[in-house]
């Protein structure tokens, strides 16, 4: 799994042209991946503001509004890929264009489970 880390700040202080040259980029990156069959599949979440966390407490469910952890950096989407190889995936996220600015990571982690949907 390939884990789009974002921080805000960063983000915020990146001209509109090069925000816009990340984004164009993941259609670069997509096809390149489609195409080598190293694709599973991309998801993009929603800005934090959007997000709830949901817990019991004493037996009594509590929603509270934002992430789950107070941290600047936040997940902001995921690719999932099928590498031959840890070295094949490390070159694959090299390629996605989150990391040619300092402050926005890639961070690369196997999947050591999956229950797919069911028939």
């Amino acid at each position: 799994m390939l884990i789009i880390h974002m921080n805000p700040d960063t983000w915020a202080g990146l001209d509109a042209e090069t925000q816009d040259k990340v984004m164009n980029g993941h259609d670069a990156f997509q096809t390149k991946i489609r195409a080598t069959g190293e694709m599973v599949g991309t998801w993009a979440l929603a800005d934090t503001e959007k997000s709830s966390v949901v817990r019991l407490d004493g037996g009594k469910r509590t929603v509270t509004d934002g992430p789950y952890l107070e941290a600047k950096e936040f997940l902001a989407g995921y690719y999932v890929i099928e590498a031959d190889s840890r070295d094949r995936a490390l070159e694959i996220a090299a390629m996605m264009p989150e990391v040619e600015f300092g402050g926005l990571g890639i961070e690369v982690r196997e999947i050591v489970h999956y229950a797919g949907p069911t028939a």
